[in-house]
């Protein structure tokens, strides 16, 4: 399996299979190009990058549009987070982030340092956790990303275990790129250090059982790596790396200093990994691909149904079918047999599923490859935007998203789409404003515990003569906002404004934020504020909470 994409090093690449199909293979390459671009390209710029007529990428990125993965921005093609499911259905196969992230984020608060968890691809690594410190100088990596082994801790880690073909492909692709230029997440290396040099770590990490990253990646970056083994093989399952800069701690000084304590963690991981127990049965899909026929009657040959049926063969992947059959993936995407087989062939070659002894099939950590990187990071400001956008035209009044500051009695403003209006609402992103008396306030205040709802000044202070101060009508307006799900605001806030909001929830179904729009109390009247505006906003907030937790599988998500 070559370290660096496929579609990335085509003269590597090996022949393609006859049985392949090519529309999937020309959309996982414009995937990958979009991946490597940051996650947004003008259509003119994939041409050039993928070298497909404008035609074919026309049609693939509006075929990647009509399944949530892109979104068409004018001219501009940019990933969304609905692409993340096939990322999270390799995690989810995995099931070590699940079963170790806990223990990274411990080890990361504890030494109050970057705590990363990767795994083997090929002969490079690839991340499948990330606990980050927030500092002016801090690890840019993200969840998906490839680094080449031998400019990283964890790399000599798994190439103890290589084979003979393992360590020639290594120096085959050495050979081809020194540089390392097909790894785009690290800087080209000007100089790159003899073949030695990495045979050399990785022989002393057989005999350590850790490893040092010595200012490999760039200037000033260290880090020391511990494999996390599988009790069951005595295999490496990933590797735990605590990731420092010098300014903090030489790469000496974290062997000294911190290693002990990453051990300790290592070794409670692989405790959890010894006690964990099988994930429990889940239904497996069936008929995924079945919305595909419809989609293109609709769209005609706009619509590439082989592109799109290939996509959804990854999601049949996850939790408990991490090794499916042939059969078992036709039966979860509802494709016949000779479809999905081709299918899978395809991503044979792609290097995103492989092939056991016993005939399954497996996702690999390539698959992280389609996107993951870029949208990793995404914030809920980021995942709000272009749904608060759609909700304003539709509405024609200003949209906002909001959370709750740290004390609990303001909420923030985080996103704000404005209309055109010559009376208009005039709030930026960043102001505060109280929470009690206002819509989004009220929302998110009505998802607490009585006990926890804040209510900043005690009485709270009257800001219009319509202001609810009084603490016990206060409580009883959270309690009917909790049961009615949303919270209308009139003149309360400032004379003349009116203002309806619903929250956005997580995963576990908390209130994290809240959207609304605002008017002059002319525009909208109470009745046509609960008929009309309620419906809408409910309906964008269902948006952005899919395209959330989505994106909060695997990833922490910004709120602000």
């Amino acid at each position: 399996m070559p370290a660096a994409d496929p579609t990335l090093q085509e003269s590597a690449a090996p022949a393609v299979p006859a049985e392949a199909v090519t529309p999937l293979i020309r959309g996982v390459h414009v995937l990958r190009e979009l991946t490597g671009a940051g996650g947004s390209l003008s259509l003119s710029a994939l041409e050039r990058a993928t070298g497909l007529a404008r035609s074919t990428v026309d049609r693939i990125t509006a075929t990647l549009a009509r399944m949530g993965y892109v979104r068409l921005n004018g001219r501009d093609a940019v990933l969304t987070p609905r692409l993340m499911e096939l990322g999270n259905a390799y995690l989810a196969a995995l099931r070590l982030p699940a079963l170790l992230d806990a223990r990274a984020d411990a080890l990361a608060d504890a030494l109050d340092e970057s705590v990363s968890l990767a795994v083997r691809d090929g002969d490079g690594i690839r991340f499948i956790h990330q606990a980050t410190r927030r500092r002016a100088m801090s690890l840019s990596f993200r969840i998906g990303d490839l680094l080449p082994a031998e400019r990283t801790a964890p790399g000599p880690l798994f190439a103890t275990e290589w084979t003979a073909e393992d360590w020639q492909h290594w120096r085959t692709r050495r050979a081809a790129d020194p540089g390392n230029h097909g790894f785009p997440a690290v800087p080209p290396r000007r100089r790159p250090a003899a073949d030695e040099e990495f045979t050399r770590r990785s022989a002393r990490a057989r005999q350590d059982g850790w490893a040092l990253d010595d200012q490999l990646i760039e200037p000033g970056l260290v880090a020391v790596a511990a494999p996390v083994r599988d009790p069951r093989t005595g295999r490496i399952a990933c590797a735990a790396s605590v990731v420092s800069h010098t300014s903090r701690h030489t790469a000496a000084g974290l062997r000294d200093t911190l290693l002990p304590r990453l051990l300790e963690a290592v070794a409670a991981m692989e405790d959890d990994l010894r006690a964990a127990f099988p994930p429990d049965p889940v239904p497996a899909p069936s008929g995924l691909a079945t919305w595909t026929g419809a989609s293109k009657q609709e769209l005609g040959r706009e619509f590439v149904e082989s592109l799109a049926r290939g996509l959804t063969v990854l999601t049949a992947f996850g939790e408990g079918r991490a090794e499916l059959t042939l059969s078992e993936v036709a039966k979860a995407t509802g494709l016949a047999r000779a479809t999905a087989r081709r299918a899978l062939i395809t991503y044979e070659h792609l290097g995103l599923v492989t092939q056991s002894r016993a005939g399954g099939f497996r996702l690999t950590p390539q698959v992280l490859s389609l996107g993951y990187p870029p949208l990793s990071r995404t914030s809920l400001p980021q995942i709000a935007a272009p749904h608060l956008a759609a909700l304003a035209d539709r509405v024609h009044e200003s949209t906002s998203l909001a959370v709750l500051t740290a004390a609990g009695d303001e909420i923030q403003y985080t996103a704000r789409v404005a209309t055109s209006r010559v009376m208009s609402v005039n709030i930026t992103v960043g102001t505060r404003l109280p929470a009690y008396a206002t819509s989004m306030g009220r929302v998110l205040l009505a998802d607490l515990p009585p006990a926890e709802r804040a209510l900043g000044t005690e009485p709270p202070r009257a800001l219009t003569p319509r202001t609810v101060t009084d603490p016990r009508a206060l409580a009883r307006i959270l309690d009917e906002t909790a049961a009615q799900g949303y919270a209308l605001v009139d003149e309360e806030l400032e004379e003349g404004l009116r203002s309806i909001a619903v929250p956005v929830r997580d995963r576990t179904g908390r209130a994290v934020a809240a959207l609304n729009t605002a008017m002059h109390t002319s525009r909208h009247s109470l009745r046509e504020c609960v008929d009309d505006i309620v419906p809408a906003l409910r309906t964008t907030a269902d948006a952005v909470e899919s395209d959330l937790h989505v994106s909060g599988r695997f990833s922490a998500v910004g709120m602000t």
